[in-house]
């Protein structure tokens, strides 16, 4: 593995990223605190993040601009040819990099909008409400996403599709090193229902809680401080004798999800945290965008499903619920292959994309680059050989791949198309042995992890769709190499134990492609 690597700057997003979402009591917060994942991750890389709202809450209004996030209120009609209208305005007046859009109010027609008016578009999707699709990106994070949903689209619109994509906010992070002791008996309880909850479900699920005999059972609440039932709520909570605390806009929800045993919670954003902290839980659907979550997570076992929320019962809550309390088995099922499931790398992946980063295959006149990077004093003293190499070897070797159909050798790209580096994977049956290496003049720019993020993706994507499906990705680094070490680390790859490569010891990594994708 040859690439070097400095810690010292992450500004790869530079410009402003818009974000076009909504929320209200009765659609919830779902999807502007999934794009909020997202504008805390391209802030990360370095960039400017502006909501542009045609409807908030005050409590989330003030929250993004706690956050540094810019506030442009709309006077529209939402997914209106007028919305689309104003928010490309505001793009133009940011010099906008690329406009988000999340919310079924957004169609086709809002997306040729956005697109004929010159603006980059990732168009935030659930359940393919929203085709024939024009945008540039089409990110659908759910189980069930798949290419077949999508087949109504813009020939160059690129899809990035499953939980590998699944976006978790700034707070999750310190949690990724974190495992959960799975007790023999669940004893507490997390509790919630979204932000909003307009009909009162909160309500349902105490009373259930109240019917459970087990003793010593700690349960917590947490509600939104857009729930328009806050005052009967902690009359509720104040009539209740067993231990219940009630917790209004918090903002260390991961805290509180690493407390618990087990959850009964709504099936949207909450679900891919609680599988991100392997968080057993009972999940109703608050939503019928949330249907397919609930009833895919119940059949593959990240989760239990109760159904509907106008369906589902206190007594039927309160029997799944003492169920799972007290089997350790079920709950260390749902806890590990939530775990799996859920790496919480989602936002990075995406701000790799949007960052401008391309992959091509490399070419003849690409060889000439590629022996500078090749002899760089850095890159040989990563190199598992370390000598110097010719021009006559390099581009015997370089021609040698290029022909080889088990090599992909890709030239990476920065926005500008400046030749930033390379990338090579060696097929080996269904593993792919990749190795990495930046031009001297790019290193230290947080862009490592980025291309390894488009590489992954791209060769999993690619190579289901040509029958010949990669499911691991192997990488080896010397022990002494640490930046390619904390690179792979912090690219979701797993440390395996260290091997001998040309008679030096390595490090090997493997990054498997995860089984609902």
């Amino acid at each position: 593995m040859s690439y070097g690597q400095n810690a010292r700057d992450n500004r790869v997003c530079e410009g402003t990223l818009l974000i076009r979402a909504d929320a209200n009591v009765a659609m919830g917060t779902g999807h502007v605190m999934r794009c909020l994942a997202l504008a805390q991750a391209w802030q990360d890389s370095g960039g400017r993040m502006t909501f542009a709202m045609a409807d908030t809450t005050p409590s989330l209004e003030r929250r993004l601009r706690e956050e540094g996030i810019e506030v442009e209120r709309l006077e529209v009609s939402a997914g209106t040819a007028e919305d689309a209208g104003e928010t490309g305005s505001i793009a133009g007046r940011k010099n906008a990099e690329w406009i988000v859009v999340d919310g079924y109010q957004f169609g086709s027609a809002y997306q040729s909008a956005i697109k004929k008016a010159g603006f980059k578009l990732l168009f935030m999707d659930d359940h393919a409400h929203a085709g024939p699709y024009s945008a540039d990106v089409v990110l659908n994070q759910n189980m069930h996403a798949s290419r077949g949903l999508y087949s109504e689209r813009d020939p160059s619109t690129q899809l990035l599709l499953g939980p590998r994509y699944a976006m978790l906010r700034r707070e999750f992070r310190q949690w990724r090193n974190w495992r959960r002791e799975i007790a023999p008996l669940g004893r507490k309880i997390l509790v919630t229902m979204g932000g909003s909850d307009p009909d009162n479900l909160t309500a349902r699920v105490i009373a259930a809680i109240q019917q459970l005999s087990s003793p010593n059972l700690e349960t917590t609440v947490l509600v939104g401080g857009s729930n328009p039932h806050l005052r009967s709520m902690e009359e509720l909570i104040r009539r209740q004798k067993a231990p219940l605390r009630l917790l209004i806009d918090t903002r260390n929800i991961s805290e509180w999800m690493t407390w618990a045993d087990a959850a009964v919670a709504g099936a949207g954003t909450t679900f891919w945290e609680m599988c991100f902290l392997g968080l057993p839980s009972l999940l109703i659907a608050l939503a019928p965008n949330q249907e397919s979550v609930a009833d895919t997570a119940g059949r593959m076992g990240f989760g239990c499903n109760l159904g509907k929320q106008r369906e589902v019962s206190a007594s039927t809550i309160a029997e799944k619920l003492a169920a799972l309390l007290n089997s350790e088995n079920c709950r260390m099922k749902q806890s590990e292959s939530g775990r799996k499931l859920v790496d919480g790398r989602g936002a990075g992946r995406v701000v790799a994309f949007l960052s401008g980063l391309q992959l091509r295959r490399a070419v003849d006149s690409d060889c000439e680059i590629f022996w500078d990077w090749a002899n760089d004093p850095e890159a040989r003293a990563a190199s598992f050989r370390s000598h110097g190499i010719s021009w006559e070897e390099h581009a015997k070797w370089f021609r040698a791949r290029l022909a080889d159909p088990q090599t992909i050798l890709y030239t990476a790209t920065d926005k500008d198309g400046a030749r930033v580096g390379e990338v090579r994977y060696q097929i080996e049956g269904r593993r792919a042995v990749l190795s990495v290496n930046l031009g001297a003049g790019f290193r230290g720019r947080g862009l490592g992890q980025k291309i390894i993020a488009v590489a992954t993706e791209k060769l999993f994507r690619d190579s289901e769709m040509h029958d010949s499906e990669i499911n691991f990705i192997d990488a080896y680094v010397k022990p002494a190499n640490e930046p390619s070490l904390k690179l792979f680390a912090g690219a979701g790859f797993l440390r395996l134990p260290e091997e001998v490569i040309d008679g030096q010891e390595a490090v090997h990594f493997v990054l498997e492609r995860s089984a609902v994708a």
